[in-house]
This record gives structure tokens, C-alpha cells and sequence, in this order.
């Protein structure tokens, strides 16, 4: 009988690409990893793994049981949700990674139900981007992830998450308020359009992002490149540097949380929104922590 333990370490393998990559993501040593695959190529009496360079490959052999390491533990998956379904009471543990601007405005509410309804559930949550959330998902790090997708942007199919929306969220550009300096290059009309913010300073998240790249070719559109001075993944500090007339930038209305904005916002061209979804396991969807967490975040961006 093959050790689940040992073929979930090569599945492992197979996910993040190097025997470091597992060691981290298990909280193990390199050399314990190495060791329990060595003990897995000699239950099976095959090749699993080659040298090429300094990493190692997967055989043909071990893409074979990769492949039915991950049906087992969607079965487990599948038997552990159903037991748990059958209790009266809704418990254990559900992991959840949020990206930043969600973590402010739906997550506390969220928790606010989850507390009073469900006491007995524990819930742990992760500031993560939506693409590294997704990918940790799938590795079974998170068991919910809340993500945002950005128009015109499609992200990489993942066949084995499903995908639930929540709420469409409004992006407008944001410029300092009338009060504000003028250190961004000058004072702002209110009736200013995307294309005269050409001459001034950007706030803008990492290059890398989604968000960075559609604000990006935004800006492209309307004839400019943005000068981007700033850049932070924190969207908190995009509201205080456009407050004191250091940037301009784009800002979601979730970022206010339900408060009334201290910059000045203007539409922009078509209105453009992004979606913001849940993913999780389609082996834990049933799952009763996972059905009562997105029931909460449902409940939690409702006006």
C-alpha cells in the first residue's frame, strides 16, 4: 500500500516546482522531503524523479500517480465535508486569503455574523494578491480565497476551483480634494479628464498586478504614459497621498467601506467596474465552514 503522506509530497513537488518550494510550503527540511520521496521510489519500485541541472523532474511513472494523488484527496475532501455536513453544530477551521481593499471593507462584517451565528467556527485570514490566493487554493494552503478580477482581464482556468460573485465595485480616478496642495503638479478641476492628468504624479499598486496593468494601458488609451512616483500595494496610503496633493490615482469605491470619500472622485470613460469572486476547492464546496463563510460575505456586501 503507497503512503497518501509520501504521494501528497510529490504531488507537492509537482505544484511548486522544487524541493524547497515543498520544505517551505510543509514547514519541513529539504533533506526530510528529499528522503520521503526516496521511500516513495522504493514502495513503487520505479523511477519517480531525474536530475536536470540542479533541480529535479517528475518521470512519466510519477505523473501517473500525481494525477491520482490528486482524485484521493478530493475524495477525502468530499468524505470530510459530507461527515461534517451531517453535525448539528458548524466547527473547525476555515483558511481564508484576502487581498487588501476587501480585507477593510467586506471581511469584519463577515466575521461579525460568523461570530455571533457560528461561535464554535474559527476562521484565519490572510492578506494575499488574488493570482498567488488562487494559486494557494488549489495547493490546499487556503480553503477560501477572496479575489477581484479587473475588466477585460481573464485570469488562468483553474479546473479544479469554482468560482462564486459577490459584488461588482465602481473604479474612479481619484484626485485631491479642492482644499488640497497643489505638489502633484498643480491644482485639480473638478471637471479634469483622465487625459489632463498626463503632467501629474501617479499612485499606482506594483508592476506585476492586475490592477497595475489595467490602470496602466488606462492611461495608455487616453494618450499618456502615467508617471508613476508612487507605488504601494497599500491602498490606504493611495487615499493619504492623493489627500495631501502628492498623486493622482484610480481607487475602487470598496476601498471607502460604506465612510464618504476625502478625495474627489471622477468617472471614468465607461463606467468600468471590477467583480469581485470567491474561489474555493470544488471538493470542499459542500464543505458546512465554507458554505457558512460565503454566506456571510454575501450577506456582507449587500447595501
Amino acid at each position: 500500500m503507497l503512503d497518501i503522506r509520501r504521494l501528497r509530497l510529490l504531488r507537492e513537488l509537482k505544484i511548486r516546482g522544487t524541493l524547497a518550494g515543498v520544505a517551505e510550503a510543509l514547514s519541513y527540511s529539504p533533506s526530510a522531503v528529499s528522503q520521503q520521496l526516496a521511500l516513495l521510489e522504493k514502495e513503487t519500485g520505479v523511477e519517480l524523479l531525474h536530475k536536470v541541472g540542479r533541480r529535479v523532474q517528475l518521470t512519466a511513472q510519477a505523473e501517473i500517480l500525481v494525477e491520482h494523488t490528486t482524485h484521493l484527496l478530493e475524495r477525502l475532501e468530499i468524505a470530510e465535508a459530507e461527515m461534517m455536513a451531517s453535525l448539528t453544530t458548524v466547527s473547525g477551521t476555515v483558511r481564508v486569503a484576502v487581498f487588501q481593499s476587501a480585507s477593510h471593507a467586506v471581511i469584519p462584517r463577515a466575521l461579525t455574523l460568523l461570530a455571533a451565528e457560528f461561535p464554535e467556527l474559527r476562521i484565519e485570514v490572510t492578506e494575499r494578491e488574488p493570482e498567488r490566493g488562487l494559486f494557494e487554493v488549489s495547493a490546499r494552503d487556503f480553503d477560501l480565497v477572496l479575489a477581484e478580477q479587473y475588466p477585460g482581464h481573464g485570469r488562468a482556468h483553474r479546473a479544479d476551483l469554482d468560482r462564486v460573485n459577490l459584488t461588482t465595485d465602481a473604479l474612479r480616478l481619484a484626485l485631491p480634494p479642492a482644499s488640497g496642495g497643489a505638489s502633484a503638479g498643480g491644482a485639480v478641476d473638478a471637471s479634469a479628464t483622465l487625459a489632463e492628468m498626463a503632467r501629474l504624479s501617479w499612485v499606482m499598486e506594483p508592476l506585476g498586478t492586475v490592477s497595475r496593468s489595467w490602470a496602466t494601458q488606462l492611461c495608455r488609451d487616453a494618450g499618456f504614459e502615467p508617471d508613476v512616483r508612487f507605488e504601494t500595494a497599500d491602498l490606504i496610503a493611495h487615499i493619504r497621498l492623493i489627500e495631501s496633493g502628492n498623486a493622482v490615482g484610480i481607487l475602487p469605491d470598496l476601498v471607502w467601506a460604506g465612510a464618504a470619500p476625502t478625495v474627489h472622485l471622477v468617472d471614468l470613460p465607461g463606467n468600468p467596474r471590477r467583480t469581485l469572486f470567491s474561489a474555493a476547492r470544488r471538493s470542499s464546496t459542500r464543505r458546512p465552514g465554507v458554505v457558512a463563510v460565503r454566506d456571510a460575505l454575501a450577506r456582507s456586501v449587500e447595501p
